[in-house]
């Protein structure tokens, strides 16, 4: 990864849940667990968000931010065995950006407070995250995250939600 890709990504990876501006309060807000189709509704984020920024990219004109987090949007719920949404792409297919944004994502997911869970500990949501090996993480990405999860935990310290 260049330097440019590194700072592209981190501009454009607060985007990738840009498409949930169409998903109606009631399933986005739900404290519980969704219907099999609330969560037929709430996968339709990823195509929503990417379409957002394929209008930005027509009337803005295209350009490495606005692609990159297009590509982030489209398929950062793309897993490594072909069984995530949208379109069930596998493995290399996924674009790198997406498949380092699955693992942050998942992480954040994780370590947050949400109506419907606690906050977990960064050592439970490690242990969560290598279960997905193979399946949902690229085996790289998921390497990765293992060379610099002291940096992970720094960051969810720094970060922390204070509403816990």
């Amino acid at each position: 990864m260049t330097s440019e890709f590194i700072d592209l990504l981190f501009k454009s990876a607060p985007l990738h849940d840009v498409g949930k501006v169409g998903i109606p309060d009631n399933i986005l807000l739900k404290p519980g667990k969704l219907t099999d189709e609330e969560f037929e509704v709430m996968k339709q984020h990823a195509q929503l968000g990417s379409d957002a920024l394929l209008v930005a990219e027509s009337q803005l004109g295209s350009n490495s931010f606005l692609r990159l987090a297009r590509e982030i949007a489209a398929s950062h719920h793309e897993k490594w065995d072909g069984s995530g949404y949208p379109l069930g792409t596998k493995g290399d297919a996924i674009p790198l950006s997406a498949r380092l944004m699955a693992l942050a994502d998942v992480y954040d997911a994780l370590i947050s407070k949400r109506v419907y869970k606690p906050a977990f500990s960064h050592d439970k949501a490690k242990g969560i995250i290598l279960e997905g090996e193979g399946s949902h993480f690229d085996p790289r990405v998921l390497k990765a995250f293992l060379d610099c999860e002291d940096e992970f935990k720094q960051i969810a310290i720094e970060f922390k939600d204070g509403s816990d």
